[in-house]
């Protein structure tokens, strides 16, 4: 899989280890870099990828390299550019002329990617391994967002605090991160729209008036021609102290906030104030829903409301309470079986409950996930039965 992060990298490493370190680039906390991770046996081998591809990179997925007009130089081809042939491989074959059939839960809508932000005190490897559980687990293509969150190496609540400053200082790395998978986006989408709006103008031209299309039949036939070559959805998931990040990102000057990147926002076990929470998740933009799920019996949760501070108040993911926000579904797990005290209840014992297991399943694979679920009125919030 691919991994973004702002940590500092070994480019000469190809061990977890060795190659990410537990701090930010030398750069600044903003300096991002992409590389690739393979499983090796019980081991994960790395490779980071150069600013600027190599020609043998670009010829390995096809891509040229554009002249520039006016100097007749070659414009150099970023890692993004790299990154989004090889995703777009995994999720729509069909777009590159492959006949792979998608691994996602509905074949028709092609291998979803989730772009999964971590939490609190996570060294890369346990990202990774992570990512692999969510591919494995429901069918996706992972791509996460690592920022320097192991602590500092001591532990505790000078840990915690660590991690809270890190986040604080990642959050513009965060931003160029949606910045960069944007572009990746747009680069998978980039050619076939370019085919599509081709097909609805030949097809929807004015014969008796050039220049002029049936824009309700263009529309409808972009519609439905984009969905049948580029069925795949787009989500995030943010876990523990990702949301925290995201918070800090929303709460800036600067957040870009009119991204629409996601079909669904997945918020689990969210370690953020509940208090006042609907005035930066009600700043959130995504096509489906922004899932908060809560656990009362949280033990991650309960610990960190515990920790020195004055504003470790009552958390998000664990407070079924003042949910107020205007667009948030809230989902409760509290008391599930299988559930527990568990802090990540999308994977290992939780998931033995299909009930969860369907649950996560359909939020990250870009559906409604709180169909079927009964609705408590007095508490504005999802319970699964």
């Amino acid at each position: 899989m691919f991994i973004v992060t702002n940590r500092e990298v070994d480019e000469t490493k190809t061990t977890v280890k060795d190659a990410f370190k537990p701090y930010a680039n030398a750069r600044g906390p903003n300096e991002l870099r992409l590389a690739e991770a393979v499983r090796d046996g019980s081991q994960w081998r790395i490779r980071i990828l150069p600013d600027e591809i190599t020609d043998e990179m670009a010829a390995e997925v096809g891509l040229t390299h554009e002249i520039d007009p006016d100097t007749g130089d070659r414009k150099p081809l970023y890692a993004s550019a790299y990154v989004a042939r090889r995703i777009v491989e995994r999720v729509n074959p069909r777009m590159l002329g492959g006949k792979e059939k998608p691994k996602g839960k509905a074949k028709s809508k092609g291998r979803n990617l989730v772009f999964f932000v971590h939490g609190f005190n996570n060294n890369v490897e346990a990202v990774l391994d992570r990512a692999e559980q969510l591919e494995q687990l429901y069918g996706v293509e992972v791509l996460p967002f690592t920022w320097p969150a192991n602590g500092g190496g001591v532990k505790g609540v000078v840990s915690y605090l660590s991690d809270k400053r890190d986040a604080l200082a990642s959050t513009g790395a965060f931003d160029r991160c949606l910045g960069k998978l944007e572009d990746i986006l747009n680069r998978i989408h980039e050619e076939h729209v370019q085919r599509v709006e081709a097909l609805a103008n030949a097809r929807y031209a004015n014969k008796d008036k050039p220049g002029l299309i049936d824009a309700e039949q263009w529309d409808n036939f972009f519609t439905r021609e984009s969905q049948k070559w580029c069925p795949f959805s787009v989500s995030m998931m943010l876990h523990s102290m990702g949301n925290y990040l995201f918070k800090q990102l929303l709460k800036s000057t600067v957040y870009r906030g009119n991204r629409l990147l996601f079909d669904n926002v997945v918020m689990v076990a969210a370690d953020a104030n509940n208090e006042n929470h609907a005035e930066w998740v009600d700043r959130i933009q995504c096509r489906g829903r922004i899932f908060i799920t809560i656990n009362e019996r949280d033990s991650a949760l309960l610990a960190s409301r515990m920790k020195v501070g004055e504003q470790q108040l009552a958390r998000l993911g664990h407070y079924p309470y003042k949910l107020d926000s205007r667009q948030a579904v809230y989902v409760d797990f509290t008391n599930q079986p299988h559930v527990g005290s568990e802090h990540a209840y999308f994977e290992g014992d939780p998931v033995k409950n299909p009930q969860v297991k369907q649950f996560f399943d359909e939020a990250l694979n870009g559906e409604f996930a709180e169909s079927g679920l009964k609705f408590d009125i007095g508490r504005n919030m999802y319970r699964l039965s």
